[in-house]
């Protein structure tokens, strides 16, 4: 019987071991380790770059954020403050103080026209000398001291401030 060579580290295999030793690699194992290493590393490493890039990305859209919730901040409280401003100037006595100072008087009685097309009512003119029917604790001071030089109505050729 003639005897095979010897393989490198391993003992003489026969019959069924013998086939199967012949596909498990020889001497290339090592030769084979080193893609397979690289190939780790590089995708570990491009993992990590990723993450990287992506935590980067993440913190630049917080500090974003951040900017634009300080802003609404801001511009909510200018709206607060906007909104308190036409409050006060809506306000009844301060329409009427304004009325005042631009020479308005309180309305007289109105007239109504019916849907048959009659008037109800008997209208009256406005005049300066009738008492309003709500004055504002300012103008209650003024209503009862006469009318100074100074706030007396302006002509309708003053110049007006703004125009």
């Amino acid at each position: 019987m003639t005897r095979k060579p010897e393989l490198k580290g391993r003992p003489e295999l026969r019959g069924r071991a013998a086939r199967l030793a012949h596909l498990l690699p020889t001497g290339r194992a090592q030769a084979a380790r080193t893609p397979f290493v690289l190939l780790v590393v590089v995708l570990l490493g491009g993992g990590l770059i990723g993450l990287l890039v992506l935590n980067s990305a993440l913190s630049e859209g917080a500090f974003h954020l951040d900017d634009l919730q300080r802003e609404t901040k801001e511009l909510t409280d200018e709206e607060q403050a906007l909104q308190r401003d036409i409050d006060a100037y809506s306000a009844p006595d301060a329409l009427q103080r304004r009325a005042r100072e631009l020479g308005m008087v309180p309305g007289g009685d109105p007239a109504f026209l019916g849907p048959d097309g009659k008037v109800k009512g008997v209208p009256s003119e406005a005049s300066a000398a009738r008492a309003p029917l709500v004055l504002a604790p300012e103008a209650l001071a003024t209503a009862t001291a006469p009318p100074s030089p100074q706030s007396a109505p302006r002509s309708p050729h003053a110049s007006t401030p703004g125009r």
